[in-house]
């Protein structure tokens, strides 16, 4: 199926780092390998030592490190193992007691000083091994291999005789150039969950007519696309027969399945071809931890702090029909079951973990709409907008990358025109703890309000379509800001940017609570002061207007509004599901920029300077145009004057 592979990958070196006890031959294995002649007297540390890139198929030199393993040369050894793309560790055939030492310290030491690097144990002096005392190499290394499971490969050698002197430092390379832990689980025998995912995508890729199967064509574009050479009709037949000896599945009357696809890069793996696999991987732009490569994943643009992405209509409708197409019994949800084969061709689901979890609309069986999912999506390219176009390339959007993501224009531009073109409204949530803020969000997403009484802690996010007055929807993102992190995201510069609208909830039957949401708001409106470019508009909401009011809350609240230009608080009960259409009067807010920003004292006197700069640009517009006239007119005298004279 395939021709020998040369190396994709986008590494210039490998650096290869010889440790173990003294006297197990490190230097004289470097020597033989770099000059094919065996040396007696050899300094304790030999320099760094740099192989030819036309010493392996792979074309990429090695460097090789030397080490003491002295006790005064710990910190040396110790960096350089931390610097290092692979490990050989050394022991001597003829010395027992050195191979006990690579698992009673050597490979601990490795994990102590945290080096996760492929491992390659090396016995030399394999010309003094004593002929009486065989070693069983398979009975010795495998209990070490399975309780270490960094170790790559076992090989004994002679640099006295030159035998497998330069197999070792070809193994070690290769468990840099083409790993086998992110493809293969040697504890269970199977290919790893990410490579059956990419390799699940590279074959939906190449199955171009869509049948669960390739055919002789398709097979054939995807050996040309991989390995520059076409497969003759004959090999094409060769590799269904060993497919279908070994797994009947695998191949069926249009050619080679899923199954049997899979079952081949396994058995090119089982015997030691890893390169093959990995060509293929690198083809299709996978990194060595099997996720596209970054060059793949180039946005279009550079955004500015006050700017957003969206999704574009293009790539909406492809992630309806992705939806229709697992959504198997046409019942408007797709079950978690169903959600997990859509990201089947991804490295692993992008919503299993905050803040994705949960902040999506669901049915009550936990399935999920259409609605949640393409909010979901709405707020993965929001605050992701990379891992978005990761994830749409994933799940088989073959179109141009910049033509799924659209980047919206400038906040401050939006304020000055007054109207905006945005879809999806990112507004923060303040409000002290226990003021109902986590009750809101809940009914945003439809969850029933519960009596508990319980609160949240940490961010929280959510998502969900709006409907606007004339029929049409908006997406909008509540962002819950924990009390105590309000202090933290204000130090930070740009805090605001991403902020299309602020809401402060308070308790409204509490006095602390209403309190310490105005010094909330007072507290983001000062910091809107820092810059016009991130005024936010902000509204207040009065949760828990079930509940009798503090008296005071409501005098002080509309005063407030009154005082800084904004909304007066919207009421709302959870309890009572009186919602006040609060989330279509966060949705007006954000879509009207140049409103409900709060006007401070810093605000105020900035407009009165600028009004008496303006009039006194006026004024001077006006003299200026007065001096003109009259010396024009001045001019015209003079020059009648001269005429008449």
């Amino acid at each position: 199926m395939s021709v020998q592979p040369t190396y994709s990958g986008r590494r210039t070196g490998v650096r290869v780092v010889v440790a173990g006890d003294r006297g197990t031959g490190k230097s004289s294995l470097i020597v033989a390998l770099a000059t094919e002649t065996f040396a007696d007297n050899l300094p304790p540390v030999l320099p760094p030592t740099t192989l030819p890139a036309d010493l392996y198929p792979d074309g990429i030199p090695v460097t090789v490190i030397d080490t003491s393993s002295s006790m005064e040369s710990s910190m040396k050894r110790s960096e350089e193992l931390k610097r290092a793309d692979a490990v050989m560790l050394t022991y001597a055939c003829d010395q027992p007691m050195t191979l006990s030492r690579i698992s009673s310290y050597w490979l601990p030491e490795l994990r102590r000083l945290e080096v996760n690097v492929p491992v390659i144990l090396v016995g030399c002096k394999l010309d003094l091994r004593d002929e009486h005392d065989p070693m069983n190499m398979e009975a010795v290394m495998t209990p070490i291999m399975q309780r270490y499971r960094e170790i790559e490969t076992c090989i004994e050698c002679s640099a006295a005789t030159f035998l497998q002197v330069p197999d070792a430092f070809y193994y070690a390379q290769k468990a840099v150039l083409h790993p086998t832990l992110p493809l293969f689980d040697q504890e269970t025998q199977s290919l790893q969950p990410r490579c059956v995912s990419a390799l699940r995508r590279i074959f939906t890729l190449c199955d171009h007519d869509m049948d669960g199967a390739l055919n002789d064509q398709e097979l054939n574009g995807f050996q040309v696309k991989c390995f520059n050479a076409p497969l003759q009709p004959e090999e094409i037949i060769g590799v269904q027969r060993v497919v279908q000896e070994k797994l009947p599945e695998g191949v069926n009357e249009n050619g080679l399945t899923l199954d049997g696809f899979l079952f081949l890069h396994a058995l090119f793996i089982e015997k030691g071809r890893l390169e093959t696999t990995w060509a293929v991987m690198r083809k299709f732009g996978y990194e060595d931890d099997l996720k596209l490569r970054d060059d793949f994943l180039t946005l279009p643009f550079k955004a500015a702090p006050d700017q957003s992405v969206e999704l574009t209509t293009e790539a909406l409708e492809f992630l309806r029909g992705i939806f229709r197409l697992h959504d198997t019994d046409n019942d408007g949800a797709v079950r978690p079951t169903e959600l997990d084969m859509l990201f089947a061709t991804a490295p692993e689901s992008p919503w299993s973990e905050i803040p994705y979890l949960d902040a999506a609309e669901r049915t009550a069986l936990g399935d999920l709409t259409l609605n949640g999912f393409l909010s979901e999506w709405a707020l993965m390219t929001l605050i992701d907008p990379k891992k978005s176009m990761a994830n749409l390339i994933y799940i088989g959007y073959r179109g141009d990358p910049a033509s799924a993501l659209h980047l919206t224009r400038r906040r401050k531009v939006d304020r000055k025109k007054q109207k905006t073109e945005r879809n999806v409204f990112n507004c923060f949530v303040f409000g002290p703890k226990n003021a109902g803020k986590s009750a809101i969000i809940n009914s945003f997403i439809e969850r029933p309000f519960s009596k508990s009484g319980t609160t949240t802690t940490g961010e929280r996010w959510a998502v969900n379509a709006v409907d606007e007055i004339g029929g049409n929807k908006k997406t909008l993102v509540l962002r819950e800001i924990p009390e105590d992190e309000v202090k933290k995201l204000l130090s930070k510069k740009n805090s605001l940017a991403a902020c299309d609208v602020a809401v402060f909830v308070y308790d409204s039957s509490d006095e602390r609570s209403w309190k310490r949401s105005k010094e909330l708001l007072a507290e983001v409106a000062r910091k809107g002061d820092e810059s016009e470019d991130y005024l936010v508009p902000c509204l207040l909401i009065a949760a828990k207007d079930d509940l009798d009011p503090y008296p005071m809350a409501v005098r002080d609240s509309l005063g407030i509004s009154q005082e800084l230009g904004i909304e007066a608080p919207i009421r709302v009960s959870m309890k009572q599901s009186n919602l006040n259409n609060v989330f279509g009067r966060i949705v007006h807010a954000a879509k009207h920029p140049h409103l409900s920003i709060p006007e401070t004292e810093t605000r105020k006197n900035r407009k009165k300077y600028r009004q008496l700069f303006n009039r006194s640009l006026t004024f001077v517009s006006v003299g200026t145009a007065a001096a003109v006239v009259g010396l024009v007119a001045y001019r015209a005298y003079a020059a009648r004057k001269s005429a008449s004279a």
